[in-house]
């Protein structure tokens, strides 16, 4: 009955949060210098101004803000996004159709971070004065100081221009595949530089917390305990230190996950990846009010939820943590 009491209190909350955003999201973008009618004029060449005018009166840019985010908030609450000015598309078919890729170079990007980071994080606190893990510190300092579009244009220059190793642009190749093993290893060769440049720095930040986290842990009673039985290093480290050192980077990934879709917009930018950040970053220069506030409504329902799965996964590691 907690549990339930719990759960309804936290779906409570996050209902209420995504509402805020809407909200603030919709006056943010109309309040915003700029018109998409004169946008879509100056693509044009030109327009009369009954032109303007009806273009005005069909998007229902000539009513009052009030009245605009009203209707606004019934057609989300319905589940309508609205139509694309630029694409004259649904915004939920553009955000559909853009979502696999995103999630692809996020989850990759995340997922090997945390893994390669965790490990390089154990390792350096094994010995923490010696020669690996000062290599460990000082590689990470370097890799979470560095700006993610100067990785990514760092990472063209080496290995796409210097090295001809990896492709620079798009999700697939010009000839490629669409389907199949080949397809697959087509668009895994696409994923590797943006990938390794929206992960990077945060391998390096969570290698850095591992260590710290390790340090902690391996001066607690239960682990002098564990060594007096007799346990492996290995068991010591990896069974009963990594355990509870791994939490701080568990809560750190996912209250990062904001941060991770925001450095995905810079990385699909530079790599012309065809994900929600490119279309965001298209829709803001089109001043297209329906795209963006799409892509940010999508966006913050995903950093929603994945700070509630952090939450329930640090639960589920830690069986101290009670549900009240």
């Amino acid at each position: 009955m907690a549990l339930l009491r719990y759960l309804l209190r936290r779906l409570a909350y996050a209902v209420s949060l995504v509402l805020a955003v809407i909200v603030l999201n919709f006056l943010l973008i109309h309040l915003a210098p700029g018109d998409p009618v004169e946008t879509i004029a100056g693509s044009m060449g030109g327009m009369t101004e009954a032109l303007r005018e009806a273009l005005r009166h069909q998007y229902g840019l000539d009513r009052p803000l009030p009245v605009q985010l009203w209707i606004y908030l019934d057609r989300v609450l319905h589940g309508n996004l609205g139509e694309s000015y630029f694409f004259n598309l649904p915004v939920s078919q553009l955000i559909l159709d853009r979502v696999p890729a995103t999630l692809l170079l996020v989850v990759t990007a995340v997922l090997g971070a945390f893994l390669i980071g965790t490990f390089l994080g154990v390792l350096a606190a094994r010995k923490p004065s010696g020669l690996l893990s000062q290599s460990i510190t000082v590689l990470s300092v370097v890799g979470y100081s560095a700006p993610v579009f100067w990785t990514g244009i760092m990472l063209i220059i080496l290995f796409a221009s210097a090295i001809p190793l990896f492709p620079v642009s798009g999700m697939r190749g010009d000839f490629g595949s669409s389907s199949g093993l080949a397809g697959t290893l087509d668009v895994l060769h696409h994923l590797v530089l943006p990938a390794v440049t929206l992960g990077i720095i945060y391998l390096a930040y969570y290698s850095r917390l591992t260590r710290a986290s390790m340090l902690d842990v391996l001066r607690a009673d239960y682990i002098r305990t564990a060594r007096a039985k007799g346990a492996s290093e290995f068991a010591v480290y990896y069974r009963h230190a990594l355990r509870n050192a791994v939490l701080p980077v568990i809560t750190v990934l996912g209250l990062q996950f904001g941060n991770v879709l925001a450095g995905a917009i810079l990385v699909e930018t530079v790599f012309n990846w065809p994900g929600l950040g490119r279309l965001a970053f298209d829709s803001v220069l089109r001043r297209d009010y329906p795209t963006i506030l799409g892509t940010l409504l999508f966006s913050s329902i995903l950093v929603v939820v994945m700070n509630q799965v952090t939450d329930f996964c640090y639960r589920l590691i830690d069986p101290r943590i009670k549900t009240g």
